[in-house]
């Protein structure tokens, strides 16, 4: 009996024991949204690390200058509106980023992918600049920044109409550069040659994020019909592979239905080392799926050391063996160690809806990974309210900043956690 007892109180120890302590951002006073703070994007100088910068759905921004222990926030406007999908950057010369989706005058996404940009941490966003508005809907950007020449890439989904169920529309990924800062675009070009539909599902091209590798090399995965794809240039965005190169099996797809989530998807994240670690050059990419049951969701890993050519097996990142679920990863690499480090929602400790927030650490080249409890406390989702479609993480000489959404008894809201490489326990 003694035993039992003193068993029951390590589990649930364990279930309470977190690693570094939460933190909620402030939603910003002229939020009018009513699902403000989710979608979360997040950003360390890596100059100052005492700079972090984030932004959520709708048009929320928010910046810290004592490394995410306390925050201010805003909200913020451009001429073409802003639809949400935030996306942060910081450049070598120290500028802010705020990508984001159009909406001019009520008229959602034809706009083209809107970059703002301030010269001060607390977001005064007066350079402004959009990709090109060509007739079509523009949706799920992301964007790289080439450190050598401050060039940024932007890679999104291109829908001839948005959510059409017309086998005529068709969705692409397609690509733009700026070389000035964001001010300015290069025309677009479409890096995929088998067109998804318009039905923002499985069979639609989705999860276009791009990276850079040590030379330069622009990398990019996407997802569509239960298969990753991928594309590549060596000649920064004037070329790319003829046709997109098949890289591993989605089981399922990538549109996941998770119990008391309103919706979920498990679309990849695309990275590149570039320390001067032994594994500088390889090529990750990160995505969840049900290969292994409806009921039993999980983290997925496979990289290149050859610049795309040839790929690894799938390798399970959430190293648990509970068989329940786990979604919504993001992926990024300390780029002063090599070291990956993923941020995903967890399970695996109760039977039903309660979620935590777990991070998945790799020193060996995502050979190997250590999970760590991140989240202070569970939370059980409301299916009917929206909680987005991606968490975030920022990590740079140790520093990890996951970001995430929290959705718990109808309430909203974004945290990170104060995290450090070298106290993981």
């Amino acid at each position: 009996m003694k035993f039992s007892l003193f068993l029951l109180f390590l589990i649930s120890f364990s279930n309470l024991f977190s690693q570094g302590e939460n933190i909620a951002l402030p939603i910003p006073k002229k939020a009018v949204y009513p699902y403000s703070q989710v979608e979360p994007s997040i950003y360390i100088n890596p100059k100052n690390t005492d700079e972090v910068i984030a932004g959520t759905v709708m048009n929320d921004y928010y910046y810290s200058s004592n490394g995410g222990k306390t925050w201010k926030s805003k909200s913020i406007y451009s001429q073409w509106g802003v639809n949400g999908d935030p996306v942060m950057l910081i450049d070598t010369l120290g500028r802010y980023y705020y990508f984001h989706l159009s909406n001019i005058k009520g008229t959602t996404l034809v706009g083209g992918i809107v970059s703002q940009r301030s010269d001060k941490l607390k977001g005064k966003f007066t350079a402004q600049g959009h990709t090109a508005a060509n007739g079509k809907f523009h949706d799920k950007h992301w964007v790289a920044l080439n450190k050598k020449n401050n060039h940024i890439y932007m890679t999104w989904t291109q829908f001839d109409k948005y959510d059409s169920k017309i086998p005529t529309d068709k969705s692409n990924i397609v690509f733009s550069k700026s070389e000035d800062g964001g001010l300015t675009w290069s025309n677009l070009v479409q890096l995929s040659t088998i067109p998804g539909d318009c039905a923002d599902d499985d069979k639609t091209a989705e999860g276009a994020v791009p990276t850079i590798g040590p030379n330069g090399e622009i990398y990019v995965a996407w997802s569509r019909n239960d298969s990753l794809w991928f594309n590549c240039s060596f000649d920064d965005g004037k070329t790319w592979l003829p046709k997109e190169k098949f890289i591993s099996n989605q089981p399922g797809g990538w549109v996941i239905d998770i119990p008391g989530i309103y919706r979920c998807n498990g679309l990849p994240v695309t990275i590149c080392d570039l320390s001067k670690s032994t594994y500088n050059g390889t090529i990750y990419v990160n995505w969840a799926d049900q290969r292994n049951g409806t009921t039993d969701t999980d983290i997925w890993l496979i990289k290149s050391t050859d610049h795309g050519k040839t790929w690894s097996q799938p390798k399970r990142i959430n190293t648990d063996d509970s068989k329940k679920h786990q979604f919504l990863t993001w992926l990024t690499i300390d780029q002063t160690t090599g070291y990956l480090y993923s941020v995903f929602y967890d399970r695996r400790a109760y039977s039903d809806n309660q979620t935590d927030v777990y991070l998945a650490v790799s020193k060996d080249g995502g050979e190997n990974f250590e999970n760590y409890k991140i989240s202070e406390s569970p939370f059980t989702p409301n299916p009917k309210i929206f909680f987005g479609d991606y968490t975030n993480i920022s990590v740079h000489n140790g520093v990890i900043r996951p970001i995430w959404t929290r959705l718990h008894q109808g309430k909203i809201s974004v945290l990170t956690a104060l995290l450090d490489q070298a106290t993981l326990k």
